[in-house]
């Protein structure tokens, strides 16, 4: 059975955890290197934001990879920042899930809700936005389907427009929701540290 491996490559990782600001953060050093950070809600238990690192080609420590949450703007030199600058009227594609589901969100998308389509590829692991009037054009992938090695299914995605905002919804399948369940407890067996403790405590 497929579904443990990723759950079992998350407790074998080395994790610190850090309370702050109403957030869990939990720190994920992998066998490989690779090193993920999850914040959540402490409430809700919510996932709000999650992003990957990889060591670079040269050994050295790579950039933060958003795969959940708020994009970063890239840190360009103040000279550059004058002269390079991304049009605020640009679409902004960004993932932020709810607790029964995985929710993408494209701003800056002022067309009416009947110009778009979404679709699963399911060949190539993916889901497509189209529009009719060819001014958007988007592929992206779910990789938590792909941790879990489970097929995409058309029928568990929607979509909505508001407020110049396009909202897509993938509803987590069951094998998802019971693995998330199972991870949450044992995140909370972490002691965390509290923000001004100094440093996370380990597991």
């Amino acid at each position: 059975m497929a579904v443990p491996s990723w759950l079992e490559r998350l407790r074998a990782a080395r994790k610190t955890a850090l309370v702050q600001d109403g957030k869990r953060k939990i720190h994920y050093l992998f066998e490989d290197g690779k090193e993920m950070a999850e914040e959540y809600d402490i409430k809700t238990g919510q996932l709000m934001s999650r992003k990957w690192r990889e060591k670079n080609t040269l050994g050295g420590t790579g950039k933060w990879q958003v795969e959940v949450g708020e994009p970063t703007s890239p840190l360009l030199g103040a000279l550059e920042s004058e002269l390079i600058t991304e049009s605020s009227s640009n679409p902004i594609f960004m993932r932020k899930d709810t607790l029964s589901s995985f929710q993408w969100r494209i701003r800056n998308l002022p067309y009416p809700k009947d110009v778009y389509s979404v679709s699963v590829e399911e060949e190539q692991r993916c889901c497509v936005i189209r529009t009719t009037n060819k001014k958007y054009y988007k592929k992206f992938s779910i990789p938590d389907l792909d941790r879990y090695h489970l097929p995409l299914d058309a029928a568990a995605l929607s979509f909505t427009h508001a407020n110049n905002t396009l909202i897509i919804t993938y509803q987590k399948p069951k094998e998802i929701l019971a693995a998330e369940e199972q991870l949450q407890k044992e995140l909370k067996k972490i002691k965390a540290a509290n923000s001004g403790d100094g440093d996370c405590t380990t597991q």
